[in-house]
């Protein structure tokens, strides 16, 4: 029975477990942040049911509460077959069946494969499966946006042993970033904070910001600073500097003929 006097008052769900109501107002907003996710009539379902627990003189300040997080991963513009594809994989995931595709890799290069998959991930706003690759024979992680004609084989298979592929890099990262220093314009900020932390701007006139930025010498960095076109500008190190003219001078001999 739930008691409508106190927030933290107690509602039976099924099998009798007993439930506050912030925890109602969690589970709510987890279910709904889901199902923007990864659409499907059981995450639907499953909200419904919640739903009907909530005493009516208590739903619309669970409901507020339950609302004051909401999660949309769709894009703006771009790729949108992600959300087909995730319907695919997740069916796939749920009957153990094989997955056969298209996949290319960071240079365009596209290979046929058919793997097993066993876990979709989420991973700084991209999505990615991870499954054992029959044409490498080795678990694989796949990005979604790198897919293309995605289908269900009709036979099955068994899974097999695995182990959860590893995503926080981070100790890894800290030991291959350098710090070096850019001018931006002030247009810009809200991108450059992607990155780094408001702590390591100083403002350089009214109009611009020098910026201690994290680095790493390879052509993902290298590409992040092209992408804020002419509103930065690397001040140093002095090699760092000089590469980036280097490039430069490339992409304008490709404007000259």
């Amino acid at each position: 029975m739930f008691n409508s006097g106190t927030n933290s008052a107690p509602c039976v769900l099924g099998f009798k477990v007993l439930v506050p109501a912030a925890d109602l107002s969690a589970i709510l907003m987890g279910l709904s942040s889901l199902a923007n996710m990864i659409r499907g009539d059981e995450l639907v379902n499953t909200l419904a049911k919640v739903k009907s627990f909530i005493p009516a003189d208590r739903a619309k300040d669970i409901e507020l509460k339950a609302n004051q997080i909401y999660i949309d991963l769709s894009p703006w513009i771009g790729n949108r077959n992600i959300q087909a594809y995730l319907e695919i994989i997740k069916t796939a995931l749920q009957k153990s069946k094989l997955l056969s595709f298209a996949y290319a890799d960071r240079y365009g290069n596209k290979t046929a494969r058919t793997a097993e998959p066993y876990q979709l991930v989420l991973k700084n706003s991209h999505w990615y499966w991870q499954g054992y690759c029959l044409k490498r024979n080795d678990f694989r992680l796949f990005k979604l946006s790198r897919m293309s004609h995605l289908q269900i084989r009709e036979e099955p298979f068994t899974p097999r042993d695995y182990q959860k592929p590893t995503l926080d890099f981070a100790d890894i990262m800290a030991t291959m970033q350098k710090t070096i220093k850019i001018r931006i314009h002030k247009s810009v900020m809200d991108r450059v904070l992607d990155f780094c932390a408001y702590e390591h701007f100083s403002p350089d006139g009214n109009e611009r910001y020098i910026v201690s930025f994290p680095f790493i010498e390879n052509e993902y960095y290298y590409n992040i600073l092209f992408s804020f076109g002419d509103k930065c500008e690397c001040l140093e190190p002095l090699h760092i500097r000089t590469e980036m003219k280097r490039r430069i001078h490339d992409i304008a001999i490709l404007y000259e003929t």
